[in-house]
This record gives structure tokens, sequence and C-alpha cells, in this order.
């Protein structure tokens, strides 16, 4: 029976290679398996061997660097005032990848949350990482690496170069704790499209349907497919190896005009159409300069020499084109229109606005 079944397999996947449509993308790049994800985890440390640009005073930092010398029997009088400007707190983060088994290594963030000035040159000392229900899943260790650059003069002056309070550590956390899924417990497996689309789940449905038989796949709303699956892993995972490379025709995308009113950015997507319209866009520019005088008051009259403001208003009004769209007119026509009357990002923003208020715009304008 398994044999026959890999058999099958075999043969989907040398179908679905065959008869791979243009442009199609695979299963695997536009779905996730449901229950199949990372687990963010977290935990507080202290990164030692700073070259004095760790903490300066701080009740919490010294706090935590005398629990960690109880933890060696290292008892310090209450009265003691600790310098470890050597010493800084961090917080510590990392995505646990699923499937994560015990004894395999993660990548771990390490960020200042004090008055550290820099991590360059320190080093992680052992941290437990928790997840949202409160268990230890993996342990953090290790030196690291500081792309950032901070310098500071004597006089208050300072240079600073991307970010030096934050570091990574390669490999720097020991998974120590699986996190329990539910991947075999049922008969069947569910699809999530990473952009809810209902083409696109009906056509994937349609597609494991057509190389499984009616019935092994259902659409169940714009985002989920169902698909009967085996219980058996091992018969499990070489069922989803084939369904991952399965290749799918995706639903066309929603035209869609895309503006950043913080960056100036402006993206139009290939499907946006606009209706029959005229456009026309002038540029009012209004300088404002002072050139005050000085009033000299006559000799003897015991007057006093005064300032008087001079202020020179100048206005100039570019002169406005206007251009036309007939019905059906594309990106290229767009651009093509933009760029001949050389409109400025802030002035195409205000002209789709203009054309959305009217109705023209064959699509949604998404200001961001």
């Amino acid at each position: 029976m398994h044999k026959l079944f890999t058999l099958i397999c075999s043969a989907a996947l040398g179908i679905a290679c065959a008869l791979a449509p243009a442009q199609a993308v695979r299963l695997k790049d536009l779905a996730s398996v449901e229950g199949v994800r990372a687990n963010q985890l977290i935990g507080y440390g202290l990164v030692v061997g700073l070259a004095g640009t760790g903490e300066k005073n701080s009740d919490f930092s010294e706090q935590s660097f005398r629990s960690m010398l109880n933890n060696f029997g290292i008892k310090i009088d209450e009265n003691t005032n600790l310098k470890i400007k050597d010493v800084a707190p961090v917080v510590v983060h990392a995505e646990l990848p699923p499937f994560a088994k015990p004894g395999q290594t993660i990548d771990v963030t390490v960020s200042a949350i004090g008055e550290a000035t820099s991590l360059r040159g320190g080093s992680l000392l052992q941290t437990v990482l928790k997840g949202i229900d409160g268990n230890v899943y993996a342990i953090a260790q290790g030196s690291l690496v500081v792309g950032g650059l901070g310098v500071e003069g004597a006089d208050g002056s300072r240079v600073t170069v991307n970010t030096p309070t934050a570091g990574r550590i390669a490999n720097g956390a020991i998974v120590e704790r699986e996190v329990p899924t539910n991947f075999g417990s049922s008969d069947s497996i569910v699809f999530n499209l990473n952009r809810p689309d209902f083409t696109s789940a009906k056509n994937v449905a349609e597609s494991i349907n057509e190389l499984f038989g009616r019935n092994t796949a259902m659409a169940q709303d714009a985002v989920s497919i169902r698909v009967g699956a085996p219980r058996d892993p091992a018969r499990r995972v070489e069922f989803l190896s084939v369904l991952e490379n399965l290749d799918i025709t995706e639903g066309a995308e929603k035209a869609k005009i895309v503006v950043n009113s913080r960056t100036g950015t402006i993206v139009i997507g290939s499907a946006v159409k606009l209706k029959p319209v005229a456009v026309t866009h002038g540029g009012l520019t209004v300088t404002v300069t002072e050139d005050p005088q000085v009033s000299q008051p006559n000799p003897f009259s015991m007057g006093q020499t005064a300032v008087v403001p001079n202020s020179n208003i100048d206005v100039r009004e570019k002169q406005g084109k206007m251009f036309k769209f007939d019905t059906g007119t594309t990106l290229d026509d767009l651009v093509r229109a933009v760029n001949e009357v050389g409109l400025a990002p802030g002035d195409l923003m205000s002209v789709l606005e203009a054309l959305d208020q009217a109705g023209a715009i064959e699509g949604e304008l998404v200001v961001i």
C-alpha cells in the first residue's frame, strides 16, 4: 500500500510539472500550512565586556548584576555602590522555527534597554528565552556582532553610525523544548493563502482535485483550502511534498494605486485603468523676501535711528497643461502623460486624489 501511494504521488508530481501553466506560482509560495508556524521567544539578560559603554546608573541593572553574582555564591553588601559601566541590561528575542528540535540552534537579536551607548565587543551571558506560555524553549549565550558604531568626545560631541545598541548572535541559542503541534492529528490539512483571493482558492482546490480525484480538496473561503491527507507521518510528508510543488494559476490582483504620503512613493498596479477625463494642473509659487531699511533722523532733531521693515512678495503661476484620458487608459498611458507634464510626486498625489474623487479611476486608491 505504501509503495502504491508513493507511485501515485510520483506520477502526480510528474503530471503537475508537465502541465504547469505559464507564469504559474508554486503552492508553497502562495500559501502556508495551518499550524506550521514560527513562535516568538523573549528573554532578559546581561551583556558584559563592554569598554566603558555600558550602563551608567540604573537600579534594575544593578539589581540584575547582584542577582547574577548571588547565583554564583557571591554576596555584596546592599550599601555598596556598584560601578558597572562595562555591563548592560538587554532584551533578547528570537523566532523558534516550526518543528525545531532540542539541541538545534537559532539566531538571536540582542537590544540594550538602558543607558548603554554601545554593545560592540560585548558577550551575552546565559539567558533563558520564554514563549508566550511562560515555558523556557531556548537558552542563549555568546559574543555579539554589532554593525553600528558610536564615538563620543569629551566636549559632548558624538558620531553614531547605524545602531550600536543592537546586535546579533548567529546560532546563539540552543533549543531546549519542542513546541507541540497537531500536524498529524487529523485526517486533513488546511492551506491558508498569503493573500485572500477567491479565484486563487478555487484554482488551488481544482488543481489538487485534478491530480488526486474529486472531493480531495475544498475551498472554504477566500483564504483556506481543506485537503484530505493520510495520517501516517511519512505518507503525509510525501503528500505535502507533492502539493507544495504544485503549480497554481494565481488570481489577478485587484486594481490598486498605493500612495505613501510620507515618502512620496507612488505605486500603480498594472490593472489600473482610467475612465474618460480631462486633467489640468498648475503650480502657484509665492515668494516672500525681507529687505529692512534703516531710517535716520534729521540732524539736531533729537530723533532715534529706526529699522523699517520692507517686505517684497512675488507671486508666479506656472502655465498648466491639460491632458485628456480616453476610455481604458492603461498604466503606460498614464505614466507617459505624467512624464510629458513633468509632475512632481506631490503634484501627482493631488492629481490621483482628484481623479479618485471624480470617479475616473477603475481601481482602489490607497493612501498610507
